[in-house]
């Protein structure tokens, strides 16, 4: 057994080891973490170790080797932060303002008289057709589109009243209504 240790000097190989590990990772501390990944391989892979073969070749092997696996490791990691960074919109407003708005319009809606909140409801939040909310309110289909343009209209002043609330949003555009009902 004394024999077969004495073939197993891993440690007469350190200096060659950290070199080569430094020359890989251009790091030191890096190379120092290296060494000891493949200290830990070849300590676990002894036993395949053929006495009569190079030491020195099969230590350089497992010693890049790790050096490669570390290194797609590494790629690998990047390539999954990249693609969850594509993922992940870049520039979105923070949810106050935006919580703010909804309830802003919530209000302007609840004031909104019970004939123009009754169509608007009917058609944006149902999707009812405007011949299937006249006949449910049984009201002509000039009327349910008239209170529907009032109460969009109403809306859309109450939303531009509040603008300031929402600096920093990217939504409204130059030319572009503020809000944009469902339906329009």
């Amino acid at each position: 057994m004394m024999d077969g240790r004495k073939r197993f000097d891993v440690v007469g190989h350190l200096a060659l080891l950290r070199r080569y590990a430094r020359s890989l990772t251009r790091h030191e501390a890096d190379a120092e973490d290296l060494v000891h990944d493949a200290l830990v391989r070849a300590y676990a892979r002894e036993a395949e170790f053929r006495p009569d073969s190079d030491l020195r070749g099969w230590l350089l092997s497992i010693t890049y080797t790790a050096f490669v696996d570390g290194w797609r490791s590494r790629q690998a990691e990047r390539n999954r932060a990249a693609r969850y960074a594509a993922l992940m919109p870049q520039d979105e407003p923070a949810p106050q303002t935006e919580h703010l708005r909804l309830r802003q319009i919530s209000e302007a809606f609840d004031h909104l008289p019970d004939e123009q909140r009754a169509v608007l409801h009917l058609v944006l939040i149902e999707g009812l057709s405007y011949e299937e909310v006249a006949s449910a309110l049984q009201i002509p289909i000039g009327t349910v589109m008239s209170r529907l343009g009032r109460g969009r209209a109403a809306l859309r002043a109450a939303d531009q009243a509040n603008g300031p609330a929402r600096q920093g949003s990217p939504r409204p555009g130059p030319g572009r209504p503020r809000l944009r009902i469902v339906g329009e």
